[in-house]
């Protein structure tokens, strides 16, 4: 049985996950994401290596690493994951970025503080309470991490990356993408794979997923996610959607009610 359980408090998006037969599609998030395995082994390809959590492993993803998942077997899995927006990092810790160094660790206090926080946003707990366990997490969280200052950005990559969001809401030219770097389209696709694990077309993808769901949060109205953001229907949104966060767009936004 697939059961995928989303609430928000504190900024902070927290999932309480269990199944055994469904598959992440290839996909990315703009948050930080930290979970815990509590039961059986999460698989996952991670950029270019291969990943196995097993239970209490504290997953690190960083902001927009790219990763499918699935269970090691038909014993199926059971784990919890937070979503925490860079703007709430940046400002807990100063202004500046993280980059977990390990995808995997095994650290007693961090997946106790992971799930504490987990299990206080989705009990509904004072959202006071939640911004403490907030500020403490990302604090042990830092000692895991460097500053992503000590990470070289590629110039063409992060170009792309801004033209793309700033046409999000239509459909990808890739045409222009092409003249703006003075390269062919296989050579633009091979380059942005090279360095981000995915095509520029699937990146894009993403991205308009992940702005339906935050519109979809704010509004509460699906069908102005759907318009906004340049899908053809519901059903195009909820198929794209279900490949990511496990769930269609309009049950999530019915957990979000």
């Amino acid at each position: 049985m697939e059961q995928f359980t989303y609430k928000k408090s504190a900024d902070v998006l927290a999932l309480a996950a269990s199944f055994a037969d469904f598959t992440y599609k290839k996909h990315c998030h703009e948050e930080y994401a930290v979970g815990v395995t509590l039961r059986g082994i999460q698989q996952y390809n991670l950029s270019d290596s291969f990943q196995s959590s097993h239970r209490n492993g504290v997953m690190l993803f960083n902001r927009e690493q790219y990763h499918d998942g699935r269970s090691y077997d038909k014993e199926g899995i059971d784990y919890v994951m937070l979503y925490i927006k860079p703007e709430l990092v940046a400002e807990i810790l100063g202004k500046k970025e993280l980059r977990f160094q390990s995808p995997i660790v095994y650290d007693v206090s961090l997946a106790r503080s992971i799930c504490a926080l987990s299990r206080a946003i989705l009990d509904g707990n004072d959202e006071t309470l939640c911004t403490e366990q907030l500020i403490h997490l990302i604090g042990m969280l830092s000692k895991t991490a460097m500053d992503a200052e000590q990470r070289k950005n590629n110039r063409l990559v992060k170009q792309a990356k801004e033209m793309m969001y700033g046409s999000i809401g239509n459909v990808l030219k890739l045409d222009d993408l092409c003249t703006e770097f003075g390269m062919s389209k296989y050579q633009l696709i091979r380059e942005f794979k090279a360095h981000t694990g995915i095509s520029p077309y699937q990146f894009f993808l993403n991205c308009k997923v992940e702005h339906a769901k935050r519109s979809i949060e704010a509004s509460k109205d699906i069908y102005t996610a759907v318009a906004e953001y340049g899908f053809v229907d519901l059903t195009h949104l909820n198929r794209h959607f279900k490949s990511m966060f496990g769930i269609t767009a309009y049950e999530y936004m019915s957990q979000l009610q």
